[in-house]
């Protein structure tokens, strides 16, 4: 029982990928919480140490070092070499009920690029605020914003939208900043939430498809260097984000789980990059949001 249960884990930890996604997305959902299936390790191990079996206690450290083997770059110090700017990357949760605390907090960082979600109206002037005398240059596209200390041209708002949802729906920009280094396309974006339901199960189907149109529009994408900046409502581990981390790169280095807020499970606010090295992603104190900021080195 040991063997085939530390062979099982091991397999769902390397082959995850091959698990078929049945109705209810079962597969979408280990994906989602993979990392923690390494809280299988220990309970093996002692399991295997209490059976007279040479055997047991070998095959219980196979899911180990599967673990270790994807995700053991998280347990190495956090690199501090050179780097050539950082991003902040948060959503501010439309309840947020201190936005100008939030994007002072956010400030405080000192980094060159943030990226907002769920920005409501009535929330947006005190983001500006806030933001403007480091931040003289943003765009905001529907809920979504973008600040920073180049200048920012060719603006544009990527459709995303799945099918069934109305033009109103804007949860995307495009910008490109003007870097020391080079022109940077940046993509702020926010698919369609994910839903838990006894009904659907692991409801991401309107996810997914959002992510198959913003990856159509990271493939399209003129310039060389690219940076996506937001809460795509998964992890890089996720199938259904496939159109964009088979575009992009991300740093695997320390969790960095954003959300919920208040007990981080998984980072589902991501910074991924094409051209351009994601070398450390960390995540921020606590804002007025239910999820946590993101902040990353970007060197290119």
């Amino acid at each position: 029982m040991v063997v085939g249960l530390a062979a099982l884990v091991a397999w769902l930890i390397v082959f995850h990928g091959t698990v078929p996604d049945l109705p209810g997305r079962p597969a979408s959902l280990l994906e989602a919480f993979l990392p923690w299936l390494g809280l299988a390790v220990p309970a093996l191990v002692v399991a295997a140490l209490g059976r007279r079996s040479a055997v047991a206690p070998l095959a219980a450290l196979l899911p180990a070092a599967a673990w270790t083997g994807h995700f053991g770059d998280g347990l190495l110090p956090a690199p501090d070499g050179p780097y050539d700017l950082t991003a902040v990357q948060h959503d501010v949760s439309d309840e947020n009920a201190d936005p100008a605390g939030t994007a002072r907090d956010l400030a405080s960082v000192g980094a060159e690029l943030i990226a907002l979600e769920e920005v409501t109206p009535a929330a947006l002037p005190a983001y500006r605020a806030a933001l403007a005398g480091r931040y003289p240059h943003h765009a905001v596209r529907g809920t979504v914003g973008l600040w920073s200390v180049y200048p920012l041209g060719d603006v544009r708002a990527p459709d995303i939208r799945p099918a069934g949802i109305g033009a109103g729906w804007r949860r995307a920009l495009r910008a490109t900043a003007a870097t020391p280094r080079g022109d940077l396309a940046v993509y702020v974006a926010h698919p369609p939430s994910v839903r838990l339901t006894a009904r659907r199960g692991f409801d991401c189907v309107r996810r997914d498809a959002s992510a198959e149109l913003l990856g159509a529009a990271l493939a399209a994408e003129r310039l060389d260097r690219v940076v996506l900046l937001g809460d795509l409502d998964g992890t890089v581990d996720e199938r259904g984000l496939a159109p964009l981390t088979a575009r992009l790169d991300t740093a695997r280095s320390r969790p960095a789980f954003s959300w919920p807020a208040s007990a981080p499970l998984a980072r589902i606010d991501q910074v991924l990059a094409r051209r351009a090295e994601v070398t450390r992603v960390w995540t921020l104190p606590r804002t007025a949001s239910d999820h946590l900021p993101v902040a990353a080195r970007l060197s290119y």
